[in-house]
């Protein structure tokens, strides 16, 4: 059997005052969901800097080993190099080992020289990672904290939210698909999550503007859906809210 406007009135109030005790409860929560969740962002992004910065400094570290190894052997190849300029035969010889003694010699201060940058990279980073890590400690003392908060919060208003949202749930069959996805979407498109409102003092609970005489009295009959010309919520009229509210 069809359900009369005036059925689907009530029904639509039903739904919206369980909402409206659902959104207190949450609201009672605060911001605290989302600090938690931008807590966990930031320490997630911590963990990956220091991660990032371990690498990096573990590599700086690698890179100094090559160097210091690179400049021992250059230092076997000089010694090998002046032993040779006491067998040269010639100027010819003795110019070209001269040569290669001066190569390692430059090979020698280029490392050294990648080897002092290395040394004020690692020093640098050894900082940043310090400050990180004590960065990381001070957020996770914060999550605790919120997290803690959270929790003591949610575990004094779950049991109601869940009896709710059964409540709501089961208050949604009463809908139909059409209207049901209509006070949806009004819902979604106000903060304080209003979709279906009364008549409150000749206006609009929603929005507060005005609400002509003859519509108020269209309202009344209940014989169609009507909804604010300035804020487009479906209205009920006083009478509905007092039916519900002394069931």
């Amino acid at each position: 059997m069809e359900q009369t406007v005036e059925e689907k009135l009530k029904a639509l109030w039903t739904l919206q005052t369980i909402h409206t005790k659902i959104d207190k409860i949450r609201q009672v929560r605060g911001e605290l969901p989302i600090e938690v969740a931008d807590l966990e962002d930031e320490i997630a992004g911590l963990d990956t800097r220091i991660e990032k910065i371990r690498t990096e400094l573990d590599d700086l570290e690698d890179s100094i080993v090559k160097r210091k190894n690179m400049i021992k052997d250059a230092q076997v190849a000089i010694k090998k190099y002046e032993a040779q300029l006491n067998e040269v035969k010639n100027n010819r010889e003795y110019d070209a080992i001269s040569k290669e003694i001066e190569i390692q010699g430059l090979e020698i201060q280029v490392c050294e020289k990648r080897i002092k940058e290395a040394e004020f990279e690692i020093k640098n980073k050894t900082e940043a990672y310090e400050n990180t890590e004590k960065n990381l400690d001070f957020s996770k003392g914060e999550l605790a904290v919120k997290k803690g908060e959270l929790d003591t919060i949610t575990a004094e208003t779950q049991k109601e939210e869940d009896a709710l949202l059964k409540k709501a749930a089961s208050a949604e069959k009463n809908i139909d698909d059409r209207l049901l996805k209509v006070s949806g979407k009004l819902r979604g498109s106000f903060r304080n999550g209003l979709a279906i409102v009364s008549i409150d003092r000749d206006s609009c609970s929603g929005c507060h503007n005005k609400i002509p005489a003859q519509l108020q009295s269209e309202i009344r009959q209940r014989k169609k859906i009507i909804i604010c010309e300035h804020c487009g919520r479906i209205l009920v009229d006083e009478g509905i809210v007092f039916e519900e509210e002394n069931k």
